[in-house]
């Protein structure tokens, strides 16, 4: 039984072809520069045995259709042997970013669906108009899989108005539909599920706080299975210190950068969403870059640590109290998996709520999923690795057996 799974971006059709069997991937593939002059296909291939084979190839690739049709002649390629015709995918999951009140789930793609997911375009333009455009040219060649739509937010519909609401206007809701939605939530249902494993214990009996920290980062307090309060909004920009953008500023920042800076809106965004964050306090965003500055003596990288930690502390302790009861903190995605230093400074100072990280375990490094506090540890402290396509995977796997 052979799912696909599409992420598709504005440029760009990211896939997976996982034996839901096994849970084993078979291929992986990354068609980029669509619309461009020259286009990127790269497709790594995993046929069942220790032996992985990668095609590469540089060529013009007009649009989704032809990105997508790319990709279908490599996965189909006899040689490769990982499926003979598109009747093999059993079914497709599509990465679909914004949900907005429309969906608490992931559900089969119809033409109701279709229509609400251009209904939030306004939410996410970015995002959800390439998204649409992955769904309907694997509608197309696919045209006999069962494909199913899994949100970003949808994990997250379930907070209660006091955490989704902001302080405006309630107008601005009610015809505009302004409100935190938070985002990353197929990645902190993934981790929250895995946590409950090693825990042995129930989801819906869990408390945890799930920290997915990499170019994009995000927490979520997650109460008896379910998510109560997240740090992204209505928007990718609230909330911790990411790579490019900036997370919590004051509000009064964009007025005070078009009167005193003459910056106009889309300047003023563009700063705070692609100049900002790490790469705007030291002009760094890739972590290990970093660290060997702040290890030379860079002093704005050593305080772009500083304030990253600082921010994911803040954000911590906020849901520690949002929760009371807390089984588990659970750090994940590129930096929150390999970056000792980041975890140990972001749970600094806790051990009065009952954190205590052991340092040993910390440091070490082995992919899997473990723990890294100490035995005595009242709040028991992981490193699980993400897998949003296996994530996706499960969730379509859900939807179509029912």
């Amino acid at each position: 039984m052979k799912f696909l799974v599409i992420n598709s971006g504005s440029s760009s059709i990211k896939y997976q072809v996982i034996d839901m069997t096994t849970e084993t991937v078979l291929a992986t593939g990354l068609v980029e520069r669509i619309g461009e002059t020259t286009g990127h296909l790269q497709t790594t291939f995993y046929p069942g045995t220790d032996q992985e084979r990668e095609s590469v190839a540089e060529q013009a690739i007009a649009d989704h259709d032809s990105g997508m049709r790319s990709a279908l002649a490599l996965l189909t390629d006899p040689e490769q042997g990982i499926i003979a015709h598109t009747t093999d995918i059993a079914a497709i999951g599509h990465r679909v970013v914004h949900g907005g009140e429309d969906f608490r789930a992931s559900t089969l793609i119809t033409p109701a669906v279709l229509a609400a997911i251009e209904r939030n375009i306004p939410l996410a333009p970015l995002h959800n108009q390439a998204n649409l455009d992955g769904i309907r040219v694997a509608m197309e060649i696919f045209a006999d899989s069962p494909q199913v739509a899994v949100f970003d937010t949808a994990f997250h519909q379930t907070m209660p108005p006091r955490a989704f609401h902001y302080a405006l206007p309630y107008a601005l809701y009610e015809q505009d539909r302004v409100r935190r939605y938070g985002f990353h939530g197929t990645s902190h249902r993934f981790v929250a599920g895995e946590c409950a494993r090693l825990l042995a214990k129930p989801l819906a009996q869990c408390n945890l706080i799930t920290v997915h920290l990499g170019n994009g980062c995000s927490m979520t307090a997650i109460e008896n299975g379910v998510s109560v309060d997240t740090s992204l909004g209505m928007t990718p920009l609230e909330g911790l210190v990411m790579g490019t953008r900036c997370g919590d500023v004051d509000p009064a920042l964009h007025l005070f950068l078009h009167q005193n800076k003459g910056m106009d809106l889309v300047a003023i965004d563009a700063m705070l969403n692609k100049e900002s964050g790490l790469k705007g306090l030291c002009g760094l965003n890739d972590m290990r870059d970093i660290h060997k500055a702040a290890a030379g003596g860079d002093e704005r990288a050593a305080l772009a640590l500083a304030v990253q930690t600082y921010r994911n502390r803040k954000y911590i302790g906020a849901f520690m109290a949002v929760l009371g009861r807390v089984d588990a903190i659970v750090f994940t995605a590129g930096i929150g998996e390999n970056d000792p230093f980041v975890r140990a400074e972001s749970l600094k100072g806790l051990e009065a709520f009952g954190v205590r990280l052991d340092p040993d375990k910390n440091s070490g490094h082995t992919g899997e999923a473990r723990i890294i506090s100490q035995n005595d540890s009242r709040v028991r402290v992981f490193v699980i690795p993400t897998n949003e396509e296996l994530a996706i995977a499960r969730e379509v796997a859900g939807v179509v057996q029912g």
